[in-house]
């Protein structure tokens, strides 16, 4: 296995592989990384010659009250996962390799950046696509890996692959799960013992809207979601930031149920702001 800090040597090493006509498959991470990230990295193996995996802990998706400081990092133990799982390079580029002092383009993602956790995120998503810009251009896949948890930022780069003409495929994985349903997270770790007990409420949830909406008379999705809100206010530890029901391509809000739906949320469990999501369609 492959480490690499620099930003200028990770590209000149994805121009030979192109140039052999060998295909990479990239999972870009920020670390610490779970089963959802090893989930991410096996399929690419099987899907490409050459996987690259990055860890970057990205200061331009964190808001000044954020964790950016106290974000889990174990990257000793990190490579040694990507080892065991053969792993072909992992991309680490040094504090200072991907911004510039003086750097001012950025990429503005626009009023899908706003919605959900954009709004209590400002700039959020824009970080992120600034980030997942710089690493496509740095590391030139054919496909690049991402879990459906994150499911607003598949959809942001999705949009930016499209708009600005990458020539990349953007392969979606389902959320990965721990037995009692929460959803796999870095920010786990952050969660204690009575509050690890509470937050599979979120997925709890989830899956009652999905009873919901899949009933002979699922309603109206603005009843659905007041009854989804309900369910998450009964729990003690659980703060909400979002309840919301919206089509899984574009995340824009419906007035009726019409499949395939997603159901999105956000809440504090505790401290420790968590996410999950849900794609309801015929065959789910």
């Amino acid at each position: 296995m492959q480490i690499i800090h620099s930003p200028k040597d990770m590209h000149s090493l994805s121009k030979l592989l192109r140039i052999s006509d060998r295909s990479i498959g990239f999972v870009p991470t920020m670390g610490a990384l779970h089963e959802g990230h090893i989930s991410l990295i096996k399929r690419s193996k099987k899907e490409n010659d050459i996987t690259v995996v990055s860890i970057y802990v990205n200061p331009l998706q964190f808001g000044p009250d954020e964790d950016l400081e106290k974000y889990p990092r174990q990257k000793e133990k990190d490579i040694e996962m990507l080892s065991s799982l053969e792993v072909d390079t992992v991309f680490i580029p040094a504090d200072g390799e991907m911004y510039g002092k003086n750097d001012t383009v950025s990429i503005y993602i626009g009023a899908t950046g706003k919605k959900l956790c954009g709004t209590s995120r400002p700039g959020h998503f824009d970080g992120v696509a600034t980030v997942v810009a710089k690493l496509f251009n740095i590391v030139m896949p054919d496909r690049a890996y991402f879990g459906q948890k994150d499911l607003q930022q598949t959809v942001i780069i999705k949009k930016m692959v499209k708009e600005l003409n990458y020539g990349i495929e953007i392969m979606v994985s389902p959320v990965k799960r721990e037995n009692d349903g929460l959803a796999m997270s870095s920010r786990n770790i952050y969660l204690t013992e009575a509050e690890r007990k509470a937050a599979p409420v979120l997925y709890n949830t989830l899956k009652h809207g999905k009873k919901l909406i899949l009933s002979e008379s699922p309603g109206n999705p603005a009843n659905i979601k007041n009854e989804l809100e309900a369910m998450l206010n009964a729990e003690p530890f659980v703060n909400i930031d979002y309840v919301d029901i919206l089509d899984p391509e574009s995340l824009e809000g419906v007035n009726k149920i019409e499949l395939p739906i997603a159901i999105c949320l956000a809440a504090a469990v505790g401290k420790t702001r968590l996410i999950d999501n849900m794609i309801i369609d015929k065959e789910s």
